[in-house]
């Protein structure tokens, strides 16, 4: 070969791998171009409760199922439903089955596409003293409740246990009154009263409702029947992606996750992070139930249809309503995770 050939080998050569490189660049934005952005809105401030969807994030997993997801916090000025309703945001946690349930009621568009706490959070608990050793020892004592309980759990312990509307007492989001009188029982969230006790120097005893019956569903994640019906891959891929991250958060390295729950949440600690990590664990709040054979997120005819009945016992709706528009089951129940 002459040098003139040898030359024109080499040109060649970096012409075809410019090419390969052009092609690559494109490939590369095409991918970057292929990510769909998804708002995704939590419940209250960033917690641990909210860990699996940060594991998620800061592990690329989203970003790996094709998702550009943006992480929005709750909080008690934030109307969650509005915000899904108005398109504002694309996906939301809300907090129990009667979210889902009241849309069908009022007609609203949007539904229950994956449940990832298998067990409501929501506690009452007593002084250690009290001599109380199962829910239903509490019929006829004084309990501080919210407004929100009368229309909510509070149903369903008239109903199963026989509570009174007498027993009920305002409850102010201040531990002080049940400190100083021993005779009361209050209402809480397995994540959060009961640590502010044991700081308190007192260790409570603790009802976890869900153990006792109180079947509602809670992180419910809530998207538009529109969503569902045009962009089901987009909606399959975050609930995939979210159940790892929460397999990961409960049971791996969760440093990174935690560090961007407390960059959001700056009055949330590692140790309160931590502390809620092992109650989840403790009380099986994802993994317990249906989830422990179907995967995190699972939801089932069944238990839809138990708690509806309880609540149409208890006045909350009518037994014609049709309760299966508040959710559906294409996308969960498929093992993810539990490899």
């Amino acid at each position: 070969m002459d040098v003139s050939e040898n030359g024109s080998a080499k040109m060649n050569f970096w012409l075809i791998k410019l090419a390969v490189c052009a092609v690559a660049l494109v490939t590369t934005a095409g991918s970057a171009l292929a990510q769909e952005r998804i708002s995704f809105l939590t419940d209250w401030l960033a917690e641990a409760e909210h860990g699996g969807f940060y594991q998620a994030l800061a592990e690329g997993l989203y970003k790996d199922a094709g998702l550009d997801v943006t992480i929005k916090q709750g909080g008690p000025q934030v109307n969650t439903a509005q915000l899904l309703l108005s398109g504002a945001v694309d996906m939301a946690i809300q907090a129990n089955s009667f979210i889902p349930l009241n849309a069908v009621k009022e007609n609203a568009n949007y539904v229950a596409v994956a449940a990832f706490f298998q067990k409501d959070p929501q506690i009452l608990m007593s002084h250690p003293d009290s001599g109380f050793k199962t829910l239903a020892d509490l019929k006829g004592k004084p309990i501080l409740i919210s407004n929100d309980a009368w229309e909510t759990y509070w149903k369903f312990l008239k109903v199963k246990y026989g509570f009174d509307d007498k027993q009920g007492r305002p409850y102010t989001f201040n531990l002080a009154p049940w400190l100083a009188d021993k005779t009361l029982t209050q209402q809480g969230y397995l994540t959060s009263e009961p640590f502010a006790a044991r700081v308190a120097g007192v260790d409570p005893i603790v009802f976890l409702l869900a153990d006792y019956g109180y079947s509602t569903y809670s992180q419910v994640l809530m998207v538009s029947r529109k969503m569902v019906e045009e962009n089901p891959k987009v909606v399959q891929a975050f609930i995939d992606a979210s159940i790892k991250g929460w397999y990961d958060f409960l049971n791996g390295d969760r440093s990174k996750a935690t560090a961007l729950i407390v960059k959001d949440n700056p009055d949330y600690t590692p140790k309160m992070n931590e502390d809620s990590v092992a109650a989840l664990r403790q009380y099986g709040i994802l993994t317990s139930g249906d989830a422990a054979t179907l995967g995190i997120g699972a939801m089932t005819d069944a238990r839809w249809k138990d708690f509806f009945d309880t609540m149409v016992e208890a006045g909350v709706y009518p037994a014609t309503m049709d309760y299966k528009k508040a959710y559906t089951l294409q996308f969960v129940d498929k093992k993810i995770g539990l490899q």
